[in-house]
């Protein structure tokens, strides 16, 4: 099987390169120094160099509040780009597997989103979100859309890892508690999109959307205590997690209140289930702080 995949090195593009060469799975990664997204030329160029038997999108324009003042440059990656990747795959009879978000729902429900609830994005990211999944089902009908929230992982810039940096130069923390969802590690998710890819290389699969996130869920500030406590393993320190509201924490984006998403459909369809979000946390905490302890650990002269 041979993927091609854009976004190569966003901390999802990374976690599906590194799983990729652990499973023995031909992969080219191309990231936005290697090509623009936007570009009909340079993305009809990629697929046809690498002729790859599906193409995974994860790339996005991720700023949500940034996205606020950058609504032209946030809709050409997240919109536009995609309804082109998905044009250019339908002419190549490549399929597609295309990253969205949890954004793309107001967060009034009560309970957790299933794919049928009808999407009313507050915010241009997930306008724009909203838009590229329009685009990519009007392009081509061999494609799986994969809805996710509140993305970590060892790669990249993310809540976790903020939470960590935080949590070795402060004694308080103040994180929203009345903004809830399903922490997803990109482990994970990069299995989950590769297991949608060799169904699809295989001409299995059920095309369409669906949404797959960590399992259980809970609010931000659950989310930074059990990261906080998976540190305090390491370092020893204590630190407090004390519990704001939305409104103490203004930004310019507005956010979603609840960004649960029921991944039932997909584990049915594709077999993959998410593990137990504190049970990831734990592992990508303790891989950090290893991580981290090796490089500062002396060396000795030879």
């Amino acid at each position: 099987m041979r993927i091609l995949l854009f976004g190569a090195a966003g901390q999802l593009g990374r976690e599906v390169t590194a799983l990729a060469a652990e499973r023995g799975i031909e992969l080219t990664g191309l990231d936005h120094k290697a090509l623009d997204i936007s570009d009909p030329v340079a993305v009809a160029r990629a697929i046809e160099a690498a002729r790859p038997d599906a193409l995974i999108n994860a790339a996005a324009y991720t700023a949500v509040d940034k996205a606020e003042s950058e609504p032209e440059i946030a809709g050409r990656i997240n919109a536009f780009a995609p309804g082109l990747i998905a044009e250019r795959c339908a002419r190549y009879r490549t399929p597609l597997i295309h990253v969205s978000t949890d954004y793309v729902f107001d967060g009034t429900k009560k309970g957790a989103y299933v794919e049928a609830d009808p999407i009313a994005p507050i915010g241009v990211y997930g306008r724009t979100k909203a838009a590229g999944e329009a685009a990519v089902r009007a392009a081509h009908e061999r494609h799986v859309i994969v809805r996710t929230s509140w993305v970590y992982g060892v790669y990249g810039n993310n809540f976790l890892k903020t939470m960590l940096r935080l949590a070795g130069e402060r004694d308080l923390l103040k994180v929203v508690s009345d903004q809830r969802g399903c922490p997803t590690a990109t482990r994970d998710l990069a299995t989950a999109v590769l297991k949608v890819a060799e169904a699809a290389a295989g001409g299995d699969a059920r095309w369409g959307t669906y949404h797959f996130a960590g399992r259980g869920a809970t609010s931000w500030h659950g989310f930074a205590s059990a990261i906080v406590a998976a540190a305090a393993a390491h370092t020893g320190r204590n630190v407090e997690v004390a519990p704001i509201t939305t409104a103490e924490y203004p930004t310019p984006a507005r956010r979603p209140k609840n960004s649960e998403l029921a991944s039932d459909l997909f584990e049915r369809t594709f077999g993959v289930r998410a593990a137990a979000w504190e049970t990831r946390v734990k592992e990508v905490v303790d891989a950090l702080l290893a991580e981290t302890a090796k490089a500062q650990s002396p060396v000795e002269a030879s």
